[in-house]
């Protein structure tokens, strides 16, 4: 007896990959929290360099870059994140730092909306986050750069800008857990596998968007990371 699914699922979203004929379909999304020291005092909270700890988004919250989209349902205060992306091409579980390089597939710009609102609720009441981060066009990416092309993360800017003008930049040497360390720790708890990005935190600076807002994301070395809040 053959068994068929009673509906088809969507398939996985695909990021493209820059210069080339490819798409980086994904499997799972994590992102790290307080990442920058800056952007932690902002939010009122303190660095714990004990550990890095994490939330995550489903896959059906990829935006690719250069979309418009309504301003996210149920909010009054959705906030924009500029954020580092490592894409994953090779299984990683329980690495070292050292051998977490070579799990990188590459890097992107991304932008992670939160809906400050819903998560500082959750926050007051000791409840999880994902109503305020994991939502459909929450987690905007620009096409992947293989790690060949881009090198080593150093000092490259980080910055974000709102209606033209600067509202977030800092350096990738700011992270307080580095890349290595953020898939070493992570690979201790999952099996990273292809298909597997993380959002590695945002710097300083994070604000509200409001309908007709225009965002732009860059970083160094990348492709840059677009976004429209349409007009009412």
């Amino acid at each position: 007896m053959t068994i068929a699914p009673l509906f088809p699922l969507t398939p996985a979203p695909e990021v493209p990959i820059s210069g080339e004929d490819l798409s980086y379909p994904v499997r799972r999304i994590f992102c790290v929290g307080r990442n920058y020291a800056a952007h932690a005092a902002e939010m009122g909270n303190e660095v714990d360099r004990e550990a890095p700890f994490y939330f995550t988004k489903s896959p059906s919250a990829i935006c690719l870059t250069g979309a418009e989209i309504a301003y996210p349902p149920g909010t009054q205060d959705c906030h924009y994140e500029m954020e580092f992306v490592v894409a994953i091409g090779a299984s990683a579980f329980q690495v070292s730092p050292e051998q977490a390089k070579d799990a990188v597939y590459g890097y992107a710009c991304g932008i992670d909306l939160t809906r400050r609102d819903l998560q500082a609720a959750a926050k007051e009441k000791r409840r999880p986050w994902d109503i305020g981060k994991d939502f459909e066009n929450a987690a905007v990416i620009a096409p992947i750069t293989p790690v060949t092309r881009f090198g080593d993360i150093a000092d490259q800017n980080i910055a974000l800008q709102h209606n033209g003008q600067v509202a977030q930049q800092a350096q990738l040497s700011d992270m307080v857990w580095s890349v290595p360390e953020v898939i070493a720790h992570l690979s201790g708890f999952y099996h990273l596998e292809p298909g597997d990005l993380i959002y590695t935190g945002t710097p300083a600076g994070v604000g509200p968007v409001t309908p007709g807002s225009r965002l732009r994301g860059i970083i160094e070395g990348l492709d840059p990371v677009d976004l429209t809040i349409a007009l009412a």
